[in-house]
């Protein structure tokens, strides 16, 4: 029987953390959380104008149109990364 032998790289990608990814190891409901502990409510609303941060806000309700909407959900992860946490 032959056996074929894997690439080592490929399991090394595949366990190794991403050094030069921010986000990594977050979740969206995470990052959110700490957008609004951060901000609030209201001043996030003001960054970025979706309907679910400025009417009735919920992590809950923002977590379904966030993951629903990808240009919203890039926003608010680039405003996570571009936030800087002290």
């Amino acid at each position: 029987m032959e056996q074929r032998h894997c690439s080592i790289s490929f399991f090394r990608s595949m366990t190794d953390p991403q050094p030069n990814n921010p986000l990594h190891g977050l979740t969206l409901e995470a990052i959110l959380t700490r957008l609004v502990e951060h901000y609030g409510w209201a001043e996030l609303g003001k960054i970025i104008t979706v309907k679910c941060f400025t009417s009735d806000p919920s992590i809950k309700s923002s977590l379904k149109f966030l993951r629903k909407t990808p240009w919203a959900r890039k926003k608010v992860e680039e405003l996570y990364v571009r936030t800087q946490w002290k």
